[in-house]
């Protein structure tokens, strides 16, 4: 891999990780197009992963100051918070663990993948009419039971998480930039416990690796950045939903160039 390429690669993941179209949809897709797990690997997969989760970090940086000054207060809202994100991310636990190898045979079924970007287009076309009626501040517990399970289905390659936890929020009421903060701090979660168990792969990366890493990393932040943003802002001007045309004409191009 050269700079470039680990270059264009972040700029992807960053894009696709935040914006309603699912970056494990858009990997299975590039494994089936041309072969093989995308270049770099996993280690270099997971870094543009951190990059993200950085992106994250730095977008809401206010609100998770917030939320942890809160929790060491005793403050029982920023507790109550803390408590929802982690039962949100309870549901995709229990499916990742329980299924992990049948998943991971998913990337490699391009029909499903097809498929599961048109449902994706619907899911996020949904968003046209409940997030003009979606008002709720923040996610009551119920909301939370839902998002969680939304999420647990967007482990499938073409799900999209974002698009998938948004719609989910918005339909049970969540306001949509409550829906989105609560959406992308429940990804922090997922996205920290894959850096946590690469920890030991990157200690042992060359310094051609690192540098690949390096650049992939700075691309995929500052693209995410970008998607965070126009995310909310579409969220805003209620345009989020066009999204799904995207999703549709994608799936519906490899759903016909698979079966071919």
């Amino acid at each position: 891999m050269d700079a470039i390429e680990a270059a264009l690669l972040g700029l992807a993941q960053g894009l696709t990780e935040f914006f309603p179209v699912s970056s494990s949809g858009h990997l299975a897709m590039l494994q089936a197009l041309f072969g093989g797990r995308e270049a770099g690997g996993l280690l270099f997969e997971v870094a543009v992963h951190v990059a993200t989760l950085v992106a994250i970090a730095f977008f809401y940086r206010a609100r998770i100051a917030e939320l942890v000054l809160g929790v060491l207060r005793g403050e029982r809202e920023a507790i109550e918070y803390g408590a929802k994100l982690a039962v949100g991310t309870l549901p995709a636990v229990v499916v990742g663990l329980s299924a992990k190898d049948w998943i991971g045979e998913q990337f490699s079924n391009p029909v499903l993948v097809g498929i599961a970007l048109l449902v994706t287009g619907c899911i996020v076309y949904s968003t046209r009419w409940t997030a003009p009626r979606a008002d709720a501040p923040a996610p009551s517990w119920p909301a939370v039971i839902g998002i969680g399970l939304a999420q647990s289905f967007a482990i499938l390659p073409g799900i999209s998480r974002s698009g998938s936890t948004v719609a989910a929020a918005l339909a049970l009421g969540v306001a949509p930039r409550a829906a989105a903060e609560f959406s992308f701090l429940l990804g922090i979660i997922a996205i920290s416990g894959a850096a946590v168990l690469m920890l030991p792969e990157l200690s042992e990366a060359g310094a051609e690796a690192l540098v690949d890493i390096g650049v992939g990393g700075v691309a995929a932040l500052a693209s995410g950045l970008l998607a965070i943003w126009l995310f909310v802002r579409m969220l805003d001007r209620s345009v989020f939903h066009l999204w799904a045309f995207y999703c549709w004409a994608v799936g519906a191009a490899f759903l016909t160039w698979s079966l071919a």
